[in-house]
């Protein structure tokens, strides 16, 4: 039994030291890449952002108070739109026929991105709903909400705007 031990510890080290690491997203980290397909279809890459403030909003259809702050969303979306803000909806539904159907009902003007296998939600480290990510012109993540309460949009805009002066 004893000399198993030493391989098996090996093993088990060699796994640990060679295993990809998660990195946490943090604020002035910067934003981790990735492409995923539009409702419409077509893909679309964080990185081809560059050079706006981009307002990252994880939601999904189940999610409550996602539905409940999509109105004021889609109204910072259309106020800020054209001093170079955008806003993705990242959605994490597991069928996103349900996503772009409670998009279209939303009536959500923003990109809707679907996430259906949960890689960047995991990958920006994102357990709760919604959660949204805002991002400045150079791809460095500066802030992070985690939930939404009555109010946060006032939180978001005062950033939003910040960052566009910027």
């Amino acid at each position: 039994m004893r000399p198993l031990l030493a391989p098996l510890a090996f093993a088990f080290t060699l796994l640990a030291l060679t295993a990809p690491v998660q990195a946490v997203v943090t604020t002035q980290s910067a934003a981790p890449d990735f492409t995923l397909k539009t409702a419409e279809g077509r893909n679309l890459r964080l990185q081809e952002q560059r050079g706006q403030v981009v307002m990252l909003n994880f939601w999904a259809t189940w999610c409550g108070p996602c539905k409940q702050e999509m109105p004021h969303l889609n109204r910072l979306f259309d106020k800020y739109q054209a001093s170079g803000f955008t806003l993705l909806g990242i959605n994490v539904d597991d069928d996103p026929r349900q996503a772009v159907a409670a998009a279209a009902r939303l009536g959500l003007k923003f990109p809707v991105l679907l996430d259906a296998d949960k890689a960047v939600v995991k990958r920006y480290d994102m357990g709760s709903m919604p959660a949204t990510v805002l991002i400045d012109r150079d791809g460095r993540v500066r802030y992070l909400h985690r939930g939404y309460r009555d109010g946060m949009e006032a939180a978001y805009e005062q950033q939003i705007r910040e960052l566009v002066k910027e």
